[in-house]
C-alpha cells in the first residue's frame, strides 16, 4: 500500500463529485437504471469543456449512496458536503455551475 496523499494534495486537488451509476436487479430505482452512467458522463464533459478535468477536481463513479430516485441519479461534491438526487444528465451544467461557477473558476472554495 502506498499512501499518496501530499502527492494529490501538491497537484492542487481540490474538489471531489462523486456519481452514483450502482445497477441492480430490484423492484425500486437505482441509479445505473435513470442514466447514473449519463449523469458521470456529463460531469465529465461539463468539466472537459472548462479545463478542469483531471485537474483540481475529480470524478468518480460508485455504488449507491442511499439516495435512490426514479427520476435521475445521486451526485455528491466533497469536501463540500453538497449531496443531490434524480439528477439527469441534461441538468449537470446548471448544477455543476452552481457548485463551481461557470466556469470552474470556484474550484476549491468553501460551501
Amino acid at each position: 500500500m502506498n499512501e499518496r496523499t501530499s502527492e494529490v494534495l501538491a497537484e492542487g486537488f481540490t474538489d471531489l463529485v462523486v456519481v452514483c451509476t450502482n445497477d441492480r436487479d430490484a423492484d425500486y430505482a437505482c441509479c445505473g437504471g435513470v442514466g447514473g452512467d449519463e449523469v458521470a458522463a456529463a460531469v465529465r464533459e461539463w468539466l472537459r469543456e472548462r479545463d478542469a478535468f483531471w485537474t483540481h477536481v475529480y470524478v468518480v463513479e460508485t455504488s449507491c449512496l442511499g439516495l435512490c430516485s426514479s427520476d435521475g441519479a445521486a451526485l455528491a461534491v466533497q469536501p463540500r458536503n453538497e449531496w443531490y438526487s434524480g439528477v439527469a444528465a441534461d441538468e449537470v451544467p446548471a448544477l455543476l455551475a452552481s457548485v463551481f461557477g461557470a466556469d470552474a473558476t470556484d474550484l476549491g472554495a468553501p460551501a
